[in-house]
């Protein structure tokens, strides 16, 4: 894995690692840590749906790969981990083994991306200002591209976000919130 991506994320090539992190616990966990922080197993044991010691054995699954370290802090028998990368993304490849992990991992993704859609309408949405509310939710656009366009439209975008996932805290506007960025380029079979 390397992190060679304009957000910081990682960026996996293995299929074990993809297999590791397909995980429902483990991907929680890995995104709980993103999000907010370092903690413990115990502390993040309410968010993932597992017990303390269910949660420790995965994270340690999860740092074996490089997904989480250890965050040096707390102290005596408290452990905090945290995320070794903002986020991650997924290098195809053509063999058979890495197809079916990254099917897995995808799939697994796409399920918690799913929930959080679901919780974001259901708590969220309904509290928002008209200005965030106007300027958030789905879009669906179809578009015709060769391959080498989409390249460069997926480079193009991940440059212009780059600019916002990289600044730093002090450069943030005071009344800045997080924002949710999915996307999907999902190319139609001729």
């Amino acid at each position: 894995m390397s992190l060679t991506n304009p957000f910081g994320d990682l960026r996996i090539t293995d299929p074990q690692a993809m297999r590791a992190l397909a995980h429902p616990v483990r991907l929680a966990a890995l995104t709980y840590l993103q999000r907010n922080g370092p903690a413990t197993a115990t502390q993040l044991a309410p968010h993932v749906g597992a017990t303390p010691s269910v949660v420790s054995w995965h994270l340690r699954h999860l740092a074996t790969f490089g997904f989480v370290m250890d965050a040096d802090q707390g102290g005596g028998r408290q452990r905090f981990w945290k995320a070794a990368a903002r986020g991650f993304t997924v290098e195809l490849a053509e063999d058979d083994e890495s197809q079916n992990a990254v099917r897995m991992l995808a799939g697994q993704v796409e399920e918690t991306a799913r929930q959080q859609i679901d919780r974001w309408w259901a708590e969220t949405e309904p509290a928002l200002d008209h200005t965030w509310r106007r300027l958030s939710g789905p879009s669906n656009t179809g578009v015709r591209l060769t391959a080498a366009e989409l390249d460069k439209l997926q480079s193009d975008i991940d440059e212009l976000l780059g600019g916002y996932v990289r600044r730093a805290k002090a450069d943030t506007p005071e009344d800045a919130r997080r924002v949710r960025i999915l996307r999907h380029y999902l190319p139609e079979a001729q």
